[in-house]
């Protein structure tokens, strides 16, 4: 695999809010954020630039509104904020996609010449799917460092249940086999960026 230069981070929606199980439920991958945190480093290491991306929900209920803690980025997020030789953009968004948060997104990415993301963050069906198929819609060479990523066990219509595991994977497997995205594993990401 190869990482470009001037690959962009996509680091998303990796906020307070999402450590409520309360709310949430369930999640997998508990090396997530352990996974978040290696990649950020490899970036700001080489110089490359990093976008953090904040979910401000409208929800009222949500733990991720703004003007409550839960809508900061975690410890491991927001001390790294900053800290980087590459560019870095905070995008905040109210929707699933980062590329239709504030400011625009795709803009700051091609003015700086960037053609290639690489994605992690939080929910991987969600926001992490969302983000990552715009950006292969738009042109871009998506990467989803998948065990970077987690999400939480969802219900939906007629009584289906799906574990936070089942989600990731149809997650995985729909943009990578559907060619949105190529699906792979941090340290692949990582080995290849440094």
């Amino acid at each position: 695999m190869e990482i470009a230069k001037n690959a962009a981070l996509l680091v998303v929606d990796v906020q307070k809010g999402f450590e409520e199980s309360g709310f949430w439920g369930p999640r997998n991958n508990p090396a997530a954020d352990e996974n978040i945190a290696s990649l950020i480093d490899a970036w700001q290491v080489t110089g490359r630039p990093v976008v953090f991306v904040r979910h401000d929900s409208v929800n009222p209920r949500s733990p991720l509104r703004p003007g409550q803690e839960g809508n900061d980025f975690k410890e491991y997020v927001a001390e790294r904020r900053g800290k980087g030789a590459g560019s870095e953009l905070l995008v905040s968004k109210t929707v699933n996609s980062a590329f239709y948060g504030t400011p625009d997104l795709d803009a700051w990415l091609k003015a700086a010449g960037v053609g290639q993301l690489v994605v992690t963050g939080i929910q991987t069906n969600l926001c992490v799917e969302t983000t990552a198929r715009m950006g292969g819609n738009l042109g871009y060479d998506v990467v989803v460092a998948y065990d970077a990523t987690h999400t939480f066990d969802l219900a939906g219509p007629f009584g289906w249940r799906k574990s936070a595991d089942e989600l990731g994977q149809a997650s995985a497997v729909s943009l990578h086999g559907d060619g949105f995205a190529r699906v792979v594993l941090t340290r692949e990401v990582v080995a290849a960026a440094t």
